[in-house]
């Protein structure tokens, strides 16, 4: 079948093909802003169907479509390649198709309501914190190292070329995000930014002896978490899963997620939490030490991930207070863990 673009396309009789059950009829409502994609809540009757699911759907702007196409296709081939191979709680996926060049593709998740989205600008309690790098240990540890990862079409680990882009780009882009955002940030938190552009490409490729999948953007915003205690934490948004140092995901979580006090108090614990449960999963000869001088070391990821998608996703009053805190928390834990100094000479 090829894909639907719009919920107009998620008829009935789509649906029926889709599921492999009758679906008798669908209404549906947008979630979200819409701008890496469309998410629609569909509400199902039928014989024996969901009463609800997510529906993930391109683009509306068919330019927009054709420069995220990469995107969508890692997230398609995450759903259906690798996520049953690891311990992370995604949604269940109910149904994936991705057409052409990846531009027109096609989810139906499990509806995870009413477990609440997390806050990146807010952060959450520590209790909600440990929860979260237990699960992302979850994506780890499984495939920690696995040579067969690279066997999997779309997923690399960062190379020479990729370093000399990202050395020719920081700049650049650092001067953009002053110019948007500059005016949120201290002179020190400026200078940190600064100074992580000069060691950001030999960063990004250093550390190879260890590897494994990343979600390359676990953040707050991108995690559910359940209403009981211990809360149940999801990860959702998969669009930028591929290879590279585990440590980069923990850090970036920890790091932005948490005020530079609370982290402060609460960091080494939550690594232990991180540590424990990727022994649990069957890693071995990666001690805690180890783990701790990875975390400290890769902290830059949150001036980068922020800086790239201040500079070059689309302006909203939300997002700009949201890399603000991002970078303001990150370039904090870089300086009070010293991880300039951690990188390679």
């Amino acid at each position: 079948m090829t894909p639907p673009i719009t919920l107009a396309d998620l008829t009935p009789a789509w649906l029926t093909t889709a599921l492999g059950a009758h679906v008798e009829a669908v209404s549906g409502e947008p979630v979200g802003t819409g701008q890496i994609g469309s998410v629609y809540r569909l509400r199902l009757t039928g014989d024996d169907v969901p009463q609800r699911l997510l529906a993930k759907l391109p683009a509306a702007d068919p330019g927009t479509r054709g420069m995220l196409a990469g995107a969508y296709r890692q997230e398609v081939r995450f759903y259906t390649e690798v996520a049953a191979t690891v311990a992370v709680r995604t949604p269940r996926c109910h149904y994936a198709e991705i057409h052409g060049d990846g531009s027109e593709f096609v989810l139906l998740l499990e509806d995870l309501a009413p477990a609440c989205q997390g806050d990146q600008i807010a952060g959450c309690p520590v209790t909600h914190a440990h929860r979260a790098v237990a699960n992302l240990a979850g994506l780890h540890a499984p495939r920690w190292c696995d040579d067969s990862l690279l066997d999997l079409e779309g997923f690399s680990r960062n190379g020479p070329e990729e370093a000399a882009t990202l050395r020719e780009l920081y700049g650049p882009t650092t001067d953009i995000f002053f110019d948007r955002l500059g005016d949120r940030l201290t002179t020190e938190d400026r200078a940190t930014v600064r100074a992580c552009g000069e060691v950001i490409a030999d960063w990004l490729v250093a550390r190879p002896e260890r590897f494994g999948l990343v979600h390359g953007d676990y953040r707050l915003d991108n995690l559910l978490f359940g209403a009981g205690e211990p809360a149940v934490v999801t990860a959702v948004d998969w669009q930028t899963v591929n290879l590279g140092l585990p440590a980069r995901d923990l850090a970036y979580f920890v790091t932005t997620a948490l005020d530079p006090g609370t982290r402060r108090a609460a960091e080494k614990d939550l690594v232990t939490t991180y540590h424990q449960r990727i022994e649990e999963l069957g890693v071995t000869g990666y001690s805690f030490a180890d783990c701790w001088q990875d975390y400290r070391f890769a902290a830059l990821q949150g001036p980068l991930v922020a800086v790239f998608g201040a500079a070059y996703g689309t302006p909203s009053a939300r997002g700009d207070a949201m890399f603000a805190a991002m970078t303001q928390r990150s370039c904090a834990a870089i300086r009070d863990l010293d991880s300039l100094h951690q990188q390679p000479a």
